[in-house]
């Protein structure tokens, strides 16, 4: 317990310090975040031991309670509302970096399996960071923009299946396409059924419990609406990540989801951070020096950011900037770890392999906000060019209202 106080307040410092310098610096504060686990694991200052089974129990929970933030920010209807171009980028945007990242690696002499999940890490967005960076250039409720939030949504929920594939593969089922079509149905099918039971059951639910007045008790009934289904989404033999992330969605169209939503981000500023830290922490520093991984890291990093860039250009009947929708969706951030850390943890991926996914994950989303910077530039047309329509939800924000096209 001593070891384990002492573990817990360095992360807290660390993580928020850090955090908030790389803030400063335009930079999301998830990089400070990893970079402060980097300092205290065993590579350098050996505080943190990302191997200790409560400290890793804790980085699970950070996940858990990450995953589902991101499903009570998660709007179905506007997946609906930027209609197929959205869909077409988000499907380019996950078929094209998989399996140009899965041949590139195993070109390099990397396995099935570890090739699989170097891939999968290529194909989620961090949503969060396009938005908060076209939302600071005045360009979210755009064409462009909304086409990103509606592509970055979708990129998630692929990629949370993709991801829920690997772990059964990776827990011993076949590498066939038996074994991946009865995964995916597993996962899609748990989707659907939580989806349309939820969407029937929750809401009059949490009606009744909106009557308990005892400070926090909605919020921690949500949480614990999380939890259970977390679980049961383990039982059916799909991923802890897949029931966080519906149990979400279920409850975004509650009248008590900014109370959730309250409660769910004041726990998340203890536990999620130390996910991010144990990511770091569960860096070999040496292994960077590694030519090999090294060869593979950039490789990693030329596939993530051409297959986004180009999955932009694939809706054909799309007029807008089909460049900034690319470079908007080349960010990896907080997904891309999810990815790599699911991989550490089961075994799948060595060390070595994890360091070169980090890597492509810290460049993509250091790069991405300078290049998406210098795209808006050079398109003056776009604060001018602005669809009316209905909301649109910000990933990190209340609802923004979206205004009349202006000439």
């Amino acid at each position: 317990m001593y070891s384990l106080l002492l573990s817990l307040a360095a992360v807290i410092i660390a993580t928020k310090l850090l955090g908030e310098l790389a803030r400063r610096f335009g930079q999301p504060s998830v990089l400070g975040e990893l970079f402060a686990g980097v300092l205290l694991g065993g590579g350098a200052l050996a505080v943190l031991d990302a191997h200790d089974p409560a400290i890793h129990a804790l980085g699970e929970l950070g996940l858990f309670v990450l995953l589902f933030q991101l499903g009570l920010h998660t709007d179905m209807r506007s997946l609906r509302r930027v209609g197929s171009s959205a869909m077409m980028v988000a499907v380019a945007g996950v078929v094209l970096p998989f399996g140009a990242g899965f041949l590139a690696v195993r070109a390099l002499g990397i396995a099935v399996i570890p090739a699989v999940i170097a891939g999968a890490s290529l194909t989620a967005t961090s949503m969060a960071i396009s938005a908060r960076v076209l939302g600071d250039k005045g360009v979210l409720h755009t064409r462009e923009g909304q086409v990103v939030l509606g592509a970055a949504l979708a990129d998630d929920v692929i990629g949370l299946i993709v991801l829920s594939v690997v772990v059964a593969l990776v827990g011993g089922e076949s590498v066939s396409a038996m074994g991946i079509a009865r995964t995916s149905a597993i996962s899609v099918g748990f989707i659907v059924i939580a989806l349309a039971v939820g969407g029937y059951a929750i809401p009059p639910l949490f009606r009744v419990l909106d009557g308990i007045r005892a400070k926090g008790s909605l919020g921690m009934f949500g949480i614990s609406f999380g939890l259970l289904l977390a679980a049961i989404a383990m039982a059916s033999g799909t991923a802890m990540i897949i029931g966080a992330f519906v149990g979400g969605m279920i409850l975004h169209p509650t009248p008590q989801r900014q109370e959730i939503e309250r409660t769910t981000a004041q726990i998340g500023h203890l536990f999620v951070p130390i996910f991010f830290a144990v990511v770091g922490a569960s860096i070999e520093l040496s292994a960077l020096a590694s030519p090999s991984i090294l060869a593979i890291g950039a490789a990693l990093i030329a596939v993530g950011i051409l297959g986004k860039v180009i999955a932009g250009f694939a809706p054909w009947n799309f007029q807008g900037n089909k460049l900034l929708v690319g470079v908007a969706m080349v960010p990896r951030g907080e997904v891309g770890l999810i990815f790599a850390q699911m991989g550490l943890s089961t075994g799948a991926i060595t060390p070595e392999l994890f360091g070169a996914i980090l890597l492509m994950v810290v460049v993509t989303t250091f790069v991405a906000p300078p290049l998406l910077g210098a795209v808006i530039r050079r398109d003056e047309s776009l604060e001018r060019e602005e669809l009316s329509g209905p909301e649109i939800l910000a990933p990190d924000g209340p609802r923004q209202t979206t205004v009349g096209r202006k000439h």
